[in-house]
């Protein structure tokens, strides 16, 4: 790791791309051992030519296993009764045998309990295991008999312009969930979260899957799936509109099942997950800021803060330093420095 000492700090943020959750703030539309049944369908054929028969097939086999998600928030009336009312509707894939469930982090947070509703018309009270914020990744748990389980599949195999189908309960309407196809438009996305209620930032998501697939408020949770009927991304977020008039349209975002199954098991082991990380505070190093404090680096990351007792702290990084490179990579762009923590474990050196 490379740095250079910088006289003064300068805070710049540009904002590139404006991104809504696709399952927060999305209103009701009215109208003993747990044994299961993996969904496991015949292999379906890429190149049958009858495409339409295998969406068919895909969603028959997958859509069984996605719930509904529904956060309740218990509240008391005039006479101090408790009732619950919805907090937000989301989905989620129940991915094991023991009744576990993956979906998004923003669909269960803020709520006290939880209404886990299957497409056969069964309703569960939810658990939840664990969540983690830093990825938006959660696990919930039903108890039940003989539940539908999706497959996981592997998202390091799929490419650019492969089908895929989104499932979810999109704006929660009745009659079970919203299926859509579209295609991976590209891989490996770093997207920021929006900010959340506080206007605290929010986390930056690696390896995430582009894709074209409708994806609307409801969605979050769902699993994105391959024509071989396996989950390979959970459906995240929707690009908004970045500039004024200029709207986005087809930019959707799945979080990798190679990203989120290990998330899983570490919420499933110890009800939390664990991330490498430096301690401190950063910005992007842009041409104008170091030209301003006379830096002759033109990329990287200038620390503006290190926490005390942190990695960063013992290795002897302080605040005006500038990060320009970590093992081999050169660091990049707003988020090339996180991007490069993500690949390292805790203990890394």
């Amino acid at each position: 790791m490379k740095t250079l000492r910088a006289p003064t700090a300068i805070v710049t943020f540009l904002t590139v791309l404006l991104l809504t959750f696709a399952g927060t703030g999305c209103q009701l539309v009215t109208g003993a051992p747990t044994s299961s049944t993996p969904a496991s369908p015949a292999a379906l054929s890429q190149t049958s030519g009858d495409f339409a028969d295998a969406i068919r097939q895909v969603a028959e086999t997958v859509k069984p296993a996605v719930v509904q998600i529904t956060g309740e928030q218990v509240q008391v009336d005039l006479f101090n009764r408790p009732f619950t009312v919805p907090a937000g509707v989301g989905s989620g894939v129940i991915y094991d045998r023991q009744g576990y469930i993956l979906t998004n982090n923003h669909v269960v947070e803020g709520a006290k309990q939880w209404l886990i509703s299957l497409p056969d018309g069964r309703s569960f009270a939810g658990q939840l295991v664990g969540a983690d914020p830093q990825t938006d990744l959660a696990v919930m748990q039903i108890s039940g008999r003989d539940l539908p389980v999706a497959r996981l599949g592997d998202s390091s195999k799929m490419q650019v312009g492969d089908w895929v189908v989104a499932i979810g309960n999109a704006l929660a309407l009745p009659g079970g969930p919203t299926v859509t196809k579209g295609v991976v438009s590209a891989l490996g996305r770093t997207v920021q979260e929006p900010s959340g209620p506080t206007g605290t930032p929010g986390p930056f998501l690696f390896d995430l899957i582009q894709t074209d697939a409708p994806i609307n408020p409801g969605n979050s949770g769902g699993p994105l799936v391959n024509l071989q009927g396996e989950v390979i991304g959970l459906n995240t977020l929707v690009a908004g509109q970045s500039e004024r008039g200029v709207q986005a349209i087809g930019i959707g975002f799945a979080i990798s099942i190679a990203t989120a199954k290990p998330i899983a098991d570490q919420l499933v082991t110890s009800g939390r997950a664990i991330h490498p990380y430096l301690g401190i505070n950063y910005v992007p190093l842009t041409p104008a800021i170091a030209a301003q404090l006379g830096i002759p680096s033109r990329e990287g990351a200038l620390v503006t803060g290190v926490l005390a007792s942190s990695p960063a702290a013992e290795a002897g990084l302080r605040t005006r330093d500038v990060i320009t490179q970590i093992d081999s990579t050169t660091l990049r762009g707003e988020s090339a420095l996180a991007e490069v923590i993500n690949t390292h474990k805790p203990g890394d050196t």
